[in-house]
């Protein structure tokens, strides 16, 4: 049998400390998994959906994107994908009479993961202007809703359309296509405060936003640079893939401000001996400090161009462009500045040169330790600088690797869920559906927040995600959130987010990545694009957790119904009996879907083209690959201040939290504690197990402050704290952003430390 859910929130005043574990997954994994998922789910459901997870026959995980190789394990899922399915898959009910139950102002005084913890939502719900909770409407009328307020606007760029990594590509094709058709590009998405960088950066250097390595790619390779990121919680299959890697010869250098569990030992729970003993990964660790990376590449570019022989001539000259310049401001690189940038030695560089120059097939991976500051660009750039300058991009087992965070959120991005398109997508648009596309560019997630604060902006619609809780700035973004005239989430559970609302408010519950989904054309099946540019097809088990629930392709077709009208000659209607109709579209639109559901009938799906890995063709506007030559910048940190990074535990997806415990870091029953090198809290006043307030600093001179965090000494990078996110966003100015991306600038923020009141 399943659990129930609390009843009330857990008190966080006192959280366990212990010493930090030096190995990730193994037989505690297991152990967890079950436990989860024998809370949620009950056994006899457990094994009916666990089996089918990220199975050719099954569904794609709801967790990240991590990609499946040819060969599938029984069990292909790790334990933070099992708690995604369990929370999803859960016995647990939210129906109208917890709603009746629970107040605004309740809901607004819960925790995250209380609110989570509640289970599924199963039916429409409607907050009516000045009302003070909830109550159940139809779905007919919530739709006539929504029409009412996006039809009263000024102008559609009145509205804004969020979506979330979780979104299949054809629920996103037909979002950005209602989007476009009521006419804005308003289209903001989650991939705006994560991999934006990424994608800004490798579309002006390699002409593709995307990866350009595969699975077989990592287990070729003779070196893995893991920058910025931490597996062993974020993406725990990649450990895997780089223990195949290892066990192929390659090496593995991890650079990072923390050192992290997976990093140092993964114990595969898929072998005897793996669980036992396991594989220790990390060759070198540099423990570098927050925001180092560009000036630790730049350095390595330099010592490159020195050494005899080193440097691809060959590439350099048939696929380039910018070399004179790039080497240049590479030679220019400063010793001193370079170790006062990173906090490293000489002689942890000069290792990792050695590594560098013994490596014919190098791949760079990294995460948000590399996309979250305001020089973020300009580092990725310097990533790609360093992978071109051995020709290591378009050849086996080498190339930049993104690792994406969200299952789905490189496909909605290739769907056209963007605000600033380009001209041949909409171009194609227009060709398909007979009408003309808005060509001005919209607003991404921070210059959202900024039009409802400012009243550009009266409705918000969120499909998926936790918006509230995910951005920066909470204050300022919750306030600008109540300033709206409706907001409509598309949920499977309640979050943070549902508590925020303008002035009317819809909840609007949908089919999860388990649930069968049956329509008028039968039963359907949905698709995603992995990290790596492989898609696939996704198909729940599970009866729905209640007979109220609309997939989102059949939500989104009926809000254009009601919102269009009968003068759209899209076939709405046709969109939501048959799925296959809407890949049909996506075919004559998105280049590399041609013939798409043939496609995606083989086992295991295709892989999308992409120019430079396949061809070493780079479709950028010199039509070569471009390095680049960028300033040196890194954080400076006043005297008496720590540089904090916002980062997950081990109980935690994005903003979705499982538990109150970071296993591997030794933290138990609670979030608010602030990791703080045990030098630096002993120049600063900080003793172990004491409480302090973080206040934040920047130029804007306002004061943020995230009260009430004990003090954990923890071997962090010297000048380097980190706390949970999003107990910290309240810390990261909303203005603080990556140049280019606009990313918010979530892992290097100035802080103080002040005794809790």
């Amino acid at each position: 049998m399943a659990s129930k859910p609390p009843a009330g929130d857990p008190v966080q005043d006192a959280p366990q400390v212990a010493e930090p574990q030096h190995a990730a997954a193994g037989l505690p994994a297991v152990g967890y998994t079950l436990k989860i998922a024998q809370q949620q789910m009950g056994l006899r459901r457990t094994a009916q959906t666990l089996l089918k997870v990220n199975q050719e026959d099954g569904f794609d995980c709801p967790g990240c994107a991590w990609p499946e190789g040819d060969h599938r394990h029984t069990a292909e899922f790790c334990e933070n994908g099992a708690k995604a399915v369990a929370e999803e898959a859960t016995l647990r009910r939210v129906t109208p009479d917890f709603f009746a139950a629970h107040p605004l102002a309740d809901l607004a005084s819960r925790s995250g993961y209380w609110l989570g913890q509640q289970g599924r939502i199963t039916q429409p719900m409607y907050l009516p202007e000045g009302a003070d909770r909830y109550e159940a409407v139809a779905w007919e009328r919530a739709f006539e809703i929504i029409a009412e307020e996006l039809t009263a606007l000024s102008s559609p760029d009145e509205a804004l359309f969020y979506t979330s990594g979780r979104t299949s590509n054809e629920t996103a094709f037909l979002l950005q296509l209602f989007a476009r058709e009521f006419g804005t590009n308003n289209l903001p998405d989650c991939s705006n405060m994560c991999h934006e960088s990424s994608g800004s950066a490798l579309t002006e250097t390699i002409g593709i936003g995307k990866g350009s390595v595969s699975l077989e790619d990592l287990h070729q390779a003779d070196l893995i640079i893991v920058a910025g990121q931490n597996p062993g919680t974020n993406h725990p299959r990649m450990l895997s893939a780089l223990e195949k890697a290892k066990a192929a010869g390659a090496r593995i250098m991890s650079v990072n401000p923390l050192p992290e569990a997976g990093m140092e030992r993964f114990k595969n729970p898929q072998t005897p001996l793996g669980m036992i003993k396991g594989v220790a990964l990390n060759d070198l660790f540099l423990q570098i400090r927050i925001g180092g990376d560009q000036a630790l590449f730049r350095l390595l570019n330099k010592l490159v161009l020195e050494a005899e022989g080193a440097v691809d001539e060959e590439f350099v000259r048939e696929h380039t462009h910018g070399y004179e310049e790039f080497a240049a401001a590479a030679r220019d690189a400063d010793w001193d500045e370079t170790l006062a940038a990173t906090g490293l030695d000489r002689a942890a560089i000069e290792r990792a040169l050695a590594m560098v120059l013994e490596s014919e097939r190098t791949v760079v991976c990294w995460a948000m330790g590399l996309t979250q500051h305001k020089h973020s660009v300009a580092t990725i750039r310097e990533v790609v600088n360093f992978l071109l300058l051995r020709g290591n991009i378009g050849r086996p087992g080498a190339g930049v690797c993104p690792v994406r965070g969200h299952s789905n959120v490189q496909g909605d991005r290739t769907m056209g869920i963007f605000e600033r398109p380009a001209p041949a997508f909409l171009d194609a648009l227009e060709r398909e559906f007979g009408f003309a596309p808005p060509r001005h560019h919209g607003f991404d997630v921070v210059r959202s927040i900024r039009a409802l604060r400012d009243g550009e902006a009266k409705v918000f619609f969120a499909m998926g995600g936790n918006f509230v809780g995910a951005t920066p700035d909470t204050e300022v973004t919750e306030a600008a959130v109540r300033r709206a005239r409706l907001t409509v989430h598309v949920s499977t559970k309640l979050n943070r987010s549902h508590a925020v609302t303008g002035a009317r408010a819809l909840i609007l519950p949908t089919l999860g990545r388990t649930d069968k989904d049956v329509q008028a054309g039968g039963r359907q099946v949905v698709t995603v694009e992995d990290s790596m540019g492989m898609v696939h097809a996704s198909r729940g088990n599970l009866t729905p957790a209640s007979p109220h629930l609309l997939s989102e392709p059949a939500i989104v077709a009926r809000l254009a119904r009601a919102v269009l009208g009968p003068e759209s000659l899209t076939p709405w209607e046709e969109f939501e009996k048959d799925y296959g109709t809407i890949r049909d579209r996506i075919a004559r639109v998105v280049p590399g879907f041609e013939d798409f559901n043939t496609k995606i009938a083989r086992p295991g799906g295709f892989t999308l083209p992409h120019a430079p890995r396949d061809e070493r063709r780079f479709p950028t506007a010199t039509g070569r690959a471009n390095f680049t030559a960028a300033p040196i910048e890194y954080p400076k940190v006043p005297e008496g201040r720590l540089l904090l990074q916002t980062l997950r535990s081990h109980d935690q997806y994005n903003t979705t939290i499982y538990g109150l415990d970071d296993r591997y870091r030794g933290i138990k029953g609670g979030r608010r504690v602030v990791l703080v090198n045990p030098d630096d809290a002993a120049e600063l006043g900080l003793g172990d197990g004491s409480y302090t307030d973080l206040v934040s600093e920047w130029k804007d001179g306002v004061e943020r402050r995230a009260p009430g965090f004990r003090v954990v000494h923890y071997p962090t990078a010297r000048g380097c704290a980190a706390a949970y996110y999003p107990e910290t966003n309240v810390l990261v100015p909303l203005d603080s952003t990556a140049d280019t991306s606009n990313t918010p600038a979530s892992k290097s923020v100035v802080v103080r430390f002040e005794q809790a009141g």
